[in-house]
């Protein structure tokens, strides 16, 4: 905490207007709280702190977040808070279907609206696995009271054959071996069992922890705190202490609008590049940016990506491990790398500034952590593309692609939905070779509904067994950020809203030019207005409950995709507590 900050008078505090009046409603609050077992002083005068646990038995990232919470806990009673765990949905990526983008903006909405109905101060937000970081952040955001973020931590490394094994790209590596006949069936069993060996998030550069990096970088979160193993003890550290700063928060009432500004962000994205992460972070950094009122495209971040190299070693723009990534420094030494391209005064929930935060930090291994002399690669983590096939824009990820298709003419193969790709790709008949563009359309936002991670096309089986491990795919989906290859991803608009993606019919000649930025179908302007004259929108069966108004309100995903009534900062008035 900064010394010269002041600080706040305990009647200032949200939770004074449910417990201090004298009157027979604060009596009733405070009654109740005594009927669980709690004595007076245990809550009065003092800040309440929520803790905001994504904790599930379903949500192998956060099977140890239960205790992580009773660490929180220990830190705010240290620090003279009241702690109160608040459960929310938790949004696994593995078992939700159809994916956990569609309950992103759910999640968002919860924390909001549990924070805004009770009597809450601060907030201590456990999360970590792909959409609950950018969930919760969201809706912190758009309620704007101190909240600090305590990042899940990713999980420890494997070995197999003597090489390290990442979760999700080596699942994906091994799956086409498998395919191919060079994995055999008792070896994939224990692969299945061994690869994923702790808790926590997956242990690449995915979507977990690019965006518990992104929250750090942009003050979101302790210094250095999303790249700790979940199973390391400076975890449980970390989330004690995480505890303890939220007290302090309030008292200075430090919070998100005073540390998101706009440089913020672009701190953010520096460190997304720098990182080579995952391309999902190119929605969940503009829905972020959206929630504090701040505009941010896909251009500004691809110009970005041309100015700030690949500098972290790591699966799939590299071949080492988030646990390497920790010992090497972790994200503070990254950021000292990139010190001059940073905005080092935005403040943190620290108190301090970035700039102080990572001020002694340097990496202490040159192979995990680069140096801008030395990149792991120049080709960027993100790149924008336009075209009769993309208005709105589409992005590929080219430090995980493959240069020999970054200029590419190819045959469409169509497939109309994920179901009818898997039906088909491994059909010995199917007419496809290396050239072939495998296109995927009605995975966007309405079409899936919710975006799933269905990018990352399979090579088709024939293909597979002749040697082929990469070809140019092209979808209006997402696509996982442990995976790899030559994906064009986020087509918009998407098919189902009668993008272009919908206009392409098998054999179309696809043509892809990296350098220019351009995505485009060699098809007449009269053809493709005959083709969007015979084309009928797909009929929903969602018919009831929150997919029905996420598909009513969603945005593309060039905005956020998040929900339309939700964009911008604009306050929401208290309750009235009667």
């Amino acid at each position: 905490m900064a010394t010269s900050t002041p600080r706040r008078p305990l009647s200032e505090l949200r939770s004074q207007r449910w417990l201090a009046p004298d009157d027979m409603r604060s009596f009733a609050h405070r009654q109740r709280l005594q009927q669980m077992g709690l004595r007076r002083e245990e809550f009065m005068g003092r800040p309440v702190i929520a803790i905001i646990n994504t904790w599930s038995d379903l949500s192998p990232c956060h099977a140890h977040l239960r205790e992580r919470a009773d660490a929180v806990r220990r830190g705010i009673l240290l620090a003279g808070g009241f702690p109160v765990e608040l459960p929310a949905m938790s949004l696994g990526e593995v078992m939700v279907k159809p994916t956990t983008m569609i309950y992103r903006n759910f999640l968002a909405m919860e924390v909001e609206e549990l924070l805004r109905s009770l009597p809450i101060d601060g907030a201590v937000l456990l999360g970590g696995c792909d959409k609950t970081t950018p969930g919760m952040l969201m809706g912190a955001i758009s309620m704007d009271i101190p909240v600090i973020f305590c990042p899940a931590g990713p999980m420890l490394n494997d070995r197999h054959r003597g090489h390290s094994v990442g979760a999700g790209t080596h699942t994906r590596m091994f799956w086409d071996d498998y395919v191919a006949g060079a994995i055999d069936q008792p070896e994939w069993i224990r692969l299945e069992a061994k690869m994923t060996r702790s808790p926590g998030t997956c242990n690449t550069m995915g979507t977990a922890s690019t965006m518990t990096a992104i929250a750090e970088a942009m003050g979101m979160t302790l210094p250095g705190a999303s790249s700790i193993p979940a199973m390391d003890s400076n975890h449980p550290r970390m989330a004690a202490q995480c505890g303890a700063r939220a007290v302090d928060m309030v008292w200075e009432d430090l919070k998100p609008s005073r540390i998101l500004t706009r440089a913020a962000i672009d701190n953010g994205v520096v460190a997304y590049m720098a990182l080579g992460g995952s391309t999902n972070a190119a929605i969940h950094l503009v829905a972020i940016a959206g929630r504090a009122g701040i505009n941010l495209t896909l251009d500004q971040m691809a110009r970005t990506a041309t100015t700030v190299p690949v500098l972290a070693n790591l699966f799939p723009s590299g071949d080492k491990l988030m646990e390497d990534f920790y010992y090497a420094g972790g994200l503070p030494a990254l950021l000292a790398e990139v010190a001059p391209q940073l905005a080092l005064d935005c403040l943190t929930v620290t108190g301090r500034t970035l700039g102080e935060n990572i001020a002694s930090a340097s990496s202490t291994d040159a192979q995990v952590i680069r140096s801008l002399a030395e990149p792991v690669s120049a080709l960027g983590a993100l790149a924008v593309l336009r075209g009769n096939l993309c208005p709105d824009g589409a992005v590929i990820k080219p430090s995980a692609a493959n240069p020999k298709f970054f200029r590419h003419r190819g045959r469409a193969l169509v497939f109309d939905s994920n179901a009818d790709m898997l039906a088909r790709i491994n059909q010995s008949d199917l007419d496809v070779d290396e050239d072939t563009v495998l296109i995927l359309r009605n995975g966007g936002p309405i079409g899936a509904p919710g975006m799933p991670e269905w990018g990352n096309l399979p090579i088709p089986k024939k293909l597979l067994q002749a040697g082929v491990r990469d070809m140019l795919r092209v979808s209006d989906a997402r696509m996982s950020g442990t995976h790899y290859g030559t994906c064009v991803l986020h087509v918009t608009p998407e098919a189902a809203v009668g993008g272009p993606l919908a206009l392409v019919a098998t054999g179309d000649i696809i043509e892809l030019d990296l350098d220019a930025g351009s995505l485009n179908m060699m098809v007449s302007d009269d053809e493709l207005a005959r083709r969007r004259a015979a084309w009928q929108a797909p009929v929903h069966p969602y018919r009831r409950g929150y997919t029905r108004l996420y598909i009513e309100h969603v945005t593309q995903a060039d905005k956020g995709c998040d929900l339309d009534f939700l964009l911008g900062n604009e306050p929401t008035p208290e309750p009235p507590i009667f």
